[in-house]
């Protein structure tokens, strides 16, 4: 590392220790009503859980990034920086006073990138914007919009979960989204097939492509796209591997495993199956360049 990278990270990133603390205690407590409204169920009909997960995988995201952003040699954009904190903090404040928690929460995201820019400039900014780009999935959905996709997107998970089953040999009925299997009834519910599972998995596709960046910007958007087809498909999954365990063991079994273990079977599922269309889709743009 250069002498002039050496002082620089003595401090952190070239700005004051000082400055940084009291920046971070300045954020902290705009972010303590925003949690304890999230922690006391002030969101509960609209969030899935997941948002704290997305919030630390961001950070690590900038974190894992500190080396390259130490080592930046670009000018600051102080008065970008400053324009964009203003918004920020006036989005913040009518946020907090009319109660819209999602402006409070795009507020929270835009501090730290105005920040960013203050000290550090568009080159860091660039560095690290898939970590930004993220944090949107951290923003629920609105629950109007859950509600409108969730009901069709449910009916379909259902028919063709009923559909291979009954194709495989089993007794299986399906009456709009209640599943008959012998003599068993199940409700696909939201959390089964909802939008705010597939916003969840779609999340978790993208956070796989960006670590594994492809040199192949090709590649990677078809790779993001594809995440959406999968997570329908490993929805349909769950839902059968949850029919039969209540067809083989029994009602009790099929609703502690609907509560315990059908999440990970989900998301197993899914990583799987991004694993496998992303090597095969490197098989198949290899295959193109060399038929170039």
């Amino acid at each position: 590392m250069s002498d002039w990278a050496a002082p620089r990270r003595a401090e952190w990133l070239g700005i004051d220790p000082a400055v940084v603390l009291t920046l971070l205690a300045g954020m902290l407590a705009m972010a303590v009503p925003l949690v304890w409204d999230w922690s006391h169920g002030t969101w509960d009909m609209q969030t899935q859980g997941h948002e704290p997960l997305i919030l630390a995988i961001s950070a690590w995201l900038v974190y894992r990034q500190r080396e390259a952003l130490a080592a930046l040699q670009s000018p600051a954009a102080p008065r970008a920086g400053a324009a964009l904190f203003v918004v920020a903090l006036m989005a913040y404040i009518c946020g907090r006073l009319l109660g819209v928690f999602r402006l409070e929460l795009v507020s929270m995201m835009m501090l730290p990138a105005a920040l960013l820019l203050y000290f550090r400039g568009f080159a860091a900014l660039r560095l690290v914007w898939f970590a930004f780009f993220f944090l949107i999935f951290a923003i629920p959905l609105p629950f109007a919009l859950v509600l409108a996709v969730t009901g069709p997107m449910k009916a379909a998970v259902s028919a063709l979960a009923a559909q291979l089953l009954s194709l495989a040999g089993y007794p299986i009925g399906l009456s709009g989204v209640v599943i008959t299997i012998g003599q068993y009834q199940l409700l696909v519910n939201e959390a089964c097939a909802g939008l705010q599972t597939m916003f969840t998995l779609e999340a978790m596709g993208l956070l796989y492509a960006s670590l594994m960046n492809h040199s192949s910007a090709l590649r990677n958007t078809l790779l993001a796209v594809l995440v959406v087809p999968i997570a329908f498909c490993a929805n349909v999954v769950r839902v059968m591997v949850l029919a039969l365990v209540t067809y083989h063991l029994g009602d009790a079994a099929g609703q502690g495993f609907l509560h315990g273990f059908a999440g990970m079977v989900l998301f197993v599922v899914a990583l799987v199956l991004v694993m496998g269309a992303d090597a095969l889709l490197g098989r198949l743009l290899a295959a193109r360049e060399v038929a170039r």
